[in-house]
């Protein structure tokens, strides 16, 4: 057997086995009640483990939640991207909406855990690891907006960067502003599409 091919030990099974109950324990636990509802205790108990062993995957409950939201936010990227590149030739404004409508939903699906999950990823410690992981999500987002945006010839490579960056702000405000909380998923993505629409038309009017 290669050098390169070295199997997986017995320790490191376990390891994996260990996060993947917490991360189930955490992610069924955060459906059922929300992240204010959920103990790090009470993860530590579904998933079999002790809460010490528990805090060696992750220190707080902000952290777990961050692990669960970003496997969700990895997921519903690709299908946007899959999704916007489907889209493209239709104008530049579907491909952009096709690519937010599953991140939208993904954000949406329990309203308190993705208003946390932003709010822990914008105000947290950038340089703690599940943020990170989760930031590089969010550029990833930004990264497949603008890609979208230059395929528009009105649209320059810079000002491509910067309206991503207003969209993305525009995303982020509607999906967790107070405000907007009551509305349908369908309203919220109604009215990113207004906004963004809003956003590129003096573009459009140049050109």
């Amino acid at each position: 057997m290669g050098r390169g091919h070295m199997p997986i030990g017995r320790r490191e099974l376990a390891k994996q086995a260990k996060r993947e109950r917490i991360m189930t324990a955490a992610r069924e636990l955060f459906v059922e009640h929300g992240v204010s509802g959920v103990t790090t205790q009470q993860i530590a108990r579904r998933a079999d483990v002790a809460i010490g062993t528990l805090y060696l995957y992750a220190s707080t409950k902000a952290e777990l939640l961050i692990m669960v939201q970003n496997e969700k936010f990895a997921a519903a990227l690709d299908v946007g991207l899959a999704a916007a590149n489907a889209a493209v030739g239709q104008g530049t404004l579907e491909p952009v909406i096709a690519l937010i409508r599953p991140v939208m939903e993904c954000l949406r699906e329990h309203i308190e855990n993705g208003r946390t999950y932003l709010h822990e990823l914008v105000f947290g410690d950038p340089a703690e690891p599940y943020r990170q992981a989760g930031l590089a999500l969010a550029c990833r987002l930004e990264d497949g907006v603008t890609g979208l945006l230059t395929r528009d010839e009105r649209i320059g490579a810079a000002d491509a960067a910067t309206l991503a960056r207003v969209i993305t702000a525009i995303i982020h405000i509607s999906t967790t502003a107070t405000m907007y909380v009551h509305r349908s998923a369908e309203a919220v993505l109604a009215d990113i599409r207004d906004q963004i629409h809003a956003t590129l038309a003096p573009h459009h009017r140049a050109a």
